[in-house]
């Protein structure tokens, strides 16, 4: 049943004196996008009639093909917290369909939507829960985003040396007036890094909260003179920036993955769910880990993981943590803040249902601690890697038909294209690391 009807939202707008609407959508690369309307067109937008260029958002269109229409989902309706009382500002996700009102196959939100509605003609409602990490930088004397901070907080410390207390508790109300349902926050590992974490709910409503979160995060941040940062790995020697995928699948009503009488508590239906992720993880990457920064954090030393397996410790790329019942779970800790989430839960779903239908069997699970597993451990027990650069990861991702089908025709060439020239492009950089070592010594 839907959250709001149209009927519904307009009696809203009108009593609650909302002036503006951000109609808002999500590019291919994860960008948030925003077409903002007075209250006077909202009725038309509700009927699906408000157009927009969209050869003007990169990887959407090309110009002769530029018409497209915004669909909003009324579900997804919210006064923003921030903005004025008196003439507020609401918005809606919408999604994107083309001049013929067809969905739009470049749309990341529908990508999502047909994975999750081919799982639920099987049975299958998938539930995600997602672990957020962010940095929170000084901004210098021009406004402009800095890497500098000057606290020295680490894991679970309080304010004062948590300078950025205040802002993630303004944060967190912030969320919970916009409906999330927040189940903790703390200060993370690094040095003005953070981590809220919200209750997990059907894959498309948390894909939805991911691009909700990231702009309330980075408002509010603002509002305290601070930036905050999703990149996966703004300093060097520090921890980078995670976006942990914790998964279950339900059938029927129960999470199929708990089984007490299943080795470890967990079913087969879990274990071969693992498999498939397993089977799926390389070609997989390069959507999870989208930027050439991405690669700076998943190196060793570092808490994110490198080595392909898993098991129950935290340093394994797909933990299973120890709650059982309803709470069984399984974590993959490989994507970075940065992936766009309807394509990395998108392709996360599919290769997990793989393992299931060609009953995948997962390696043997990585014992003890994994960050202690040797180089020749590591090739005596078969144990792969991740992708060491986005380069290799498109690769790998050119070679994994179930990603590319995943993504469909009109992302996964586009998506690998425009990889590709991001790496062509850094590579072509000469950084400061390189004068630092070459400039005298050569």
């Amino acid at each position: 049943m839907a959250k709001y009807t149209k009927e519904e939202i307009l009696q809203i707008a009108e009593e609650e004196n909302v002036e503006f609407i951000r109609l808002q959508f999500t590019d291919v690369f994860g960008n948030l996008k925003n077409l903002a309307i007075t209250a006077g067109q909202l009725e038309k937008a509700l009927n699906n009639d408000y157009m927009f260029d969209g050869s003007a958002i990169d990887g959407f269109a090309r110009v002769e093909e530029s018409d497209m229409y915004l669909y909003p989902d009324t579900d997804t309706w919210a006064i923003l917290p921030w903005r004025p009382q008196h003439g507020k500002v609401a918005r809606m996700l919408c999604d994107v369909y083309t001049a013929e009102r067809k969905p739009f196959a470049g749309d990341p939100r529908r990508i999502l939507r047909k994975t999750v509605t081919e799982a639920k003609e099987k049975g299958y409602t998938f539930h995600v829960g997602p672990e957020c990490e962010f940095f929170l930088f000084q901004t210098g004397e021009d406004g402009e985003p800095t890497t500098l901070t000057n606290e020295r907080a680490g894991y679970f410390d309080i304010g004062p040396v948590d300078t950025g207390e205040n802002a993630r508790r303004d944060m967190v109300l912030t969320l919970e007036e916009m409906g999330f349902d927040i189940e903790s926050s703390h200060h993370e590992i690094a040095n003005a890094q953070h981590e809220i974490d919200f209750h997990h709910d059907e894959a498309l409503k948390t894909a939805d909260n991911v691009m909700t979160f990231k702009m309330a995060v980075k408002t509010i941040a603002r509002r305290h003179g601070q930036h905050a940062t999703f990149m996966p790995k703004p300093q060097y020697g520090n921890n980078g920036s995670g976006m942990h995928l914790n998964m279950a699948l339900y059938k029927d009503g129960k999470n199929i993955f708990d089984d007490p009488e299943g080795e470890g508590g967990i079913s087969d239906e879990a274990r071969y769910f693992i498999g498939g992720l397993i089977r799926h993880i390389k070609g997989m990457t390069a959507v999870m880990n989208p930027l050439v920064n991405s690669y700076k954090r998943l190196v060793p030393g570092y808490d994110a993981p490198v080595l392909i397996g898993w098991g129950r410790g935290r340093g394994t790329m797909l933990r299973v943590p120890s709650q059982r019942g309803e709470d069984t779970r399984i974590e993959l800790r490989s994507p970075d803040s940065a992936a766009n989430p309807y394509l990395a839960m998108a392709v996360a779903l599919r290769a997990g249902l793989d393992g299931i239908e060609k009953k995948i069997q997962p390696p043997a699970p990585i014992e003890g601690n994994v960050y202690e597993v040797s180089e020749a451990g590591q090739i005596a027990a078969g144990i792969e890697s991740l992708p060491a650069t986005l380069i290799e990861a498109v690769r790998e991702l050119e070679k994994d038909t179930l990603v590319t089908d995943t993504l469909g025709e009109h992302i996964a060439p586009l998506y690998i294209s425009a990889k590709k020239k991001e790496f062509l492009e850094y590579s072509a950089q000469v950084s400061q690391w390189e004068v630092d070592r070459y400039l005298y010594k050569y």
